[in-house]
């Protein structure tokens, strides 16, 4: 296969801290390559038959809000869709609440758990309101998935919900520097299959291109290589 559509659920709600930057690199890094790409904005409108058409899947953060309206149609509509295309190999990246949507619940320090979507095994609690706020630049080594190990991975996060993961998933990364996850078990993201969840932002790929390449080399296969120095050389400051 050499096109890839990629899914963008929910642009115009959920693209935190410059989150719709890892759609341009996804997009990018496949022109670059002659991979033909078009990215399908899949919003509260969109029928689902138009995300079960794509092959890789983005989704970001985003504020309370609109988190809450994206999540109502998540649940019911978009969520199963997703959920049966990571089962069959479709390759996904989830940050911050997407990440926390995904999984089975999210718990806010008031109030009832808040249903996930069932689909990765990880829930969220926040610990209340007194709690220090998991926020700042991010440092990580990849432990999974294994063509990635040891890499050094980049960001910012800022989150006040804890995530713990289940016995049916892995850990993204050993957190270097900042919080991660919890802020307790020392690991920051999670894997499934081919699907990437993390809890950082910045964007994630432009400042870690190996993790974009991934994702796209599970739709079309072995890539070609890119310069990346200059990449390289943003990723080596940051840390």
């Amino acid at each position: 296969m050499n096109s890839i559509r990629i899914a963008w659920l929910y642009p115009d709600l959920m693209s935190t801290y410059g989150d719709r930057g890892n759609v341009i690199v996804l997009q990018q890094r496949c022109v670059w390559r002659g991979i033909h790409v078009q990215v399908t904005p899949v919003t509260l409108e969109t029928p689902v038959r138009e995300l079960e058409q794509c092959n890789l899947i983005f989704m970001g953060g985003a504020q309370d809000r609109q988190q809450k309206l994206a999540g109502e149609d998540f649940l019911k509509r978009k969520g199963p869709v997703v959920k049966k295309m990571i089962e069959h190999g479709t390759p996904a990246l989830f940050v911050c609440a997407a990440y926390q949507f995904v999984g089975a619940y999210y718990k806010p320090y008031q109030g009832e758990p808040i249903p996930g979507a069932g689909i990765w095994d990880l829930y969220t609690v926040h610990p209340g309101d007194q709690a220090k706020r998991c926020i700042g630049n991010t440092v990580a080594e990849i432990i999974t998935p294994a063509e990635l190990s040891g890499t050094i991975i980049v960001g910012f996060e800022n989150h006040g919900g804890r995530t713990h993961l289940g016995p049916k998933m892995q850990p993204l990364a050993k957190v270097i520097k900042g919080y991660g996850n919890n802020g307790e078990d020392g690991y920051e993201g999670a894997t499934y299959k081919n699907t990437i969840g993390c809890y950082f932002h910045g964007p994630l790929l432009p400042k870690n291109p190996k993790i974009a390449d991934w994702l796209i080399s599970k739709v079309v296969g072995t890539l070609a290589p890119l310069d990346d120095s200059l990449e390289h050389s943003a990723n080596n400051i940051l840390r």
